[in-house]
């Protein structure tokens, strides 16, 4: 069993126990529940193209950072010029929480995406009572039908969604009428190997009126440049300014290279 299979055998349990101890009527009644979504797509593409994350730890890499506290990190990235913001929520192998996505809700004004293997119909409703703008799906983990029940869910309830892919075969397979943003993860969820190539590979075949992110394994100005001429218009970025001393003061200063090249 590798990482992957074995965060989602945990997942499940896990979504099945809150299933018990929160029902979603509770969910619907959240003050959060009722507010309008701020488009991660529309920001993506009128910004830095910046999505900064706030990332503890990986299981490839540990800790990262268990030093700074999600408000002072999520609010000097959008400070320093971020167009959203990534919440890791999983707590077992990233150290996150919902706690940290409402946190994040009460001190941005950009948008907010819940970074979370995402299984059940529940935890989208989750992402909205808990503040999120965007949900991420992983093609990996979902069959087909799923990303589209998924998807038509998350914008029956204002949430945009970012489908994540890694190779050829599950972007293929995947149903992408109803998906706002289409991120390839440079790195191998399997293997934890990174390749920018992989999203040079895929962009041919991502439809254009997508959004296209690429994530993970960007560290260099030079980099998002190489990607822009692929078409990419976002960049989800957490380890490289997570490890960093003032992850804040890391995003604004490679925000402004960025500005300075284009």
């Amino acid at each position: 069993m590798n990482i992957l299979d074995k965060i989602i055998q945990d997942k499940a349990q896990e979504v099945a126990s809150k299933q018990k101890l929160i029902p979603l009527s509770f969910l619907l009644e959240s003050p959060l529940f009722k507010r309008q979504g701020i488009s991660m797509s529309k920001s993506v593409l009128t910004g830095s193209g910046i999505i900064a994350e706030f990332k503890r730890r990986s299981p490839s890499k540990q800790v990262i950072n268990h030093r700074d506290s999600i408000i002072d990190v999520v609010s000097a990235y959008e400070k320093a010029g971020a167009s959203g913001i990534s919440v890791l929520t999983d707590t077992k192998y990233f150290g996150g929480s919902l706690d940290d996505l409402v946190q994040a809700r009460d001190h941005l004004t950009i948008p907010l995406l819940r970074k979370e293997f995402i299984i059940d119909p529940y935890q989208i409703y989750e992402a909205k009572a808990y503040g999120a703008d965007t949900i991420l799906l992983i093609a990996a983990v979902l069959s087909t039908e799923q990303m589209i029940v998924f998807s038509q869910l998350a914008h029956e309830l204002g949430l945009e969604v970012l489908l994540e892919v890694h190779d050829e075969e599950e972007l293929k397979r995947s149903e992408l009428d109803h998906v706002d943003l289409v991120g390839v993860n440079n790195r191998n969820l399997k293997t934890f190997e990174v390749s920018l190539e992989t999203s040079k590979k895929l962009s041919e075949i991502i439809p254009d009126n997508k959004v296209k992110i690429s994530e993970s394994g960007i560290s260099s100005v030079d980099a998002i440049l190489s990607l822009k001429k692929y078409g990419y218009k976002g960049f989800l970025i957490g380890e490289n300014f997570m490890k960093t001393e003032v992850p804040g003061n890391s995003a604004a200063q490679f925000i402004r290279g960025l500005g300075h090249e284009n």
